[in-house]
């Protein structure tokens, strides 16, 4: 049966474009603001957010708001798990 799950919250889907992997390789060396992560992207803030809303909703990124400053943060656990799927379909012959 097909996943009927938005597109939005597969993990899969959600690092298939540069700009969120920039992002989340941006995260990996720690939190972030929005500003702080639109910083190398020819792109708005807006459309920066609009990016970690995608990561957001595939439970990859979390983000806290202190006032009108949201700190971005990585969420390791499901990138694990997306890497334990990968190593397991690369070593199925």
């Amino acid at each position: 049966m097909p996943d009927r799950r938005p597109a939005s919250d597969d993990p899969f889907r959600a690092v298939a474009d540069p700009t969120r992997r920039a992002i989340l390789e941006r995260l990996s060396r720690g939190d972030a603001t929005i500003r702080e992560l639109a910083a190398p992207f020819r792109m708005s803030r807006a459309a920066v957010s609009q990016h970690l809303e995608v990561l957001e909703a595939a439970g990859l990124v979390t983000a806290r708001h202190t006032g009108r400053v949201a700190v971005c943060t990585i969420r390791r656990d499901p990138l694990r798990r997306v890497l334990k799927w990968v190593e397991g379909v690369a070593e199925r012959r």
